[in-house]
């Protein structure tokens, strides 16, 4: 199924639950032993910035231990108010041996729709590489238009010379060996998607060696089906 025009994204929110549940569907049985992969709105994975990965690879999560009451010392506040905040949403993220190796994002409209939001998502985006987390990150959706992830992550590493990536795009970020000065070779795979086209097939990597295979075409036309998008 040719790549949907996305401009309109009142569709987006159905759809986008479907692919990620077929992304998870499709990496799980091509797993080494020992990995496992999740659906999720959080990991826990000692990154700086807070990562909520659409799909990952991985262990179980461990909990935390549960809180422990103390009575407040000042009492009761002068008002407490209700503040709307943003579910944090659904990601697939690959887990070994209890830390996240690996995870797929897939942008939503709600991580772009403000400056702060491109801000934010950016920087999370760019600390699963700084944290050795691979990473496959998906944009489908063209608006605001001039506005690309993909060159905000290159910026946010410092990663030099690399082509500009327009909306809509998938990009592949896998984390090596470390470079001996402080840092670590990054490997890209970059592919700009085309409204009408199919999508491509792609690695997510387990480890410098080792990936699994994402056929994103198959995926979405699933998902479409689902989101009776097709």
């Amino acid at each position: 199924m040719p790549l949907h025009d996305w401009t309109d994204d009142s569709l987006w929110e159905n759809f986008h639950n479907y692919w990620i549940v077929k992304i998870a569907e499709a990496v799980q049985p091509q797993l080494p032993e020992g990995y496992q992969v999740y659906i999720g709105s959080y990991s826990r994975v000692g990154l700086a910035a807070a990562v909520k990965p659409d799909v990952g690879v991985g262990g179980p999560v461990r909990m935390s231990p549960p809180t422990v009451e103390i009575t407040p010392a000042f009492g009761a506040p002068d008002e407490e108010v209700a503040v709307a905040t943003v579910e944090p949403e659904k990601a697939v993220y690959v887990q070994y041996r209890g830390m996240m190796v690996a995870a797929v994002e897939i942008v939503s409209p709600r991580n772009k729709d403000r400056l702060s939001d491109q801000a934010a998502s950016t920087a999370r985006y760019a600390a699963y590489v700084r944290g050795g987390i691979h990473l496959m990150l998906i944009d489908l959706l063209p608006r605001p238009a001039g506005f690309s992830f993909a060159d905000g992550v290159v910026a946010e590493l410092g990663i030099p010379n690399q082509p500009s990536v327009r909306t809509p795009f998938v990009v592949v970020y896998r984390v090596g060996r470390p470079t001996g000065t402080g840092g670590s070779f990054v490997g890209v795979w970059r592919r700009p998607l085309t409204v009408g086209n199919p999508l491509p097939t792609l690695p997510l990597p387990l480890s410098e060696r080792t990936d699994v295979t994402v056929d994103l075409e198959a995926t979405y036309q699933q998902a479409a089906r689902f989101a009776y998008l097709a």
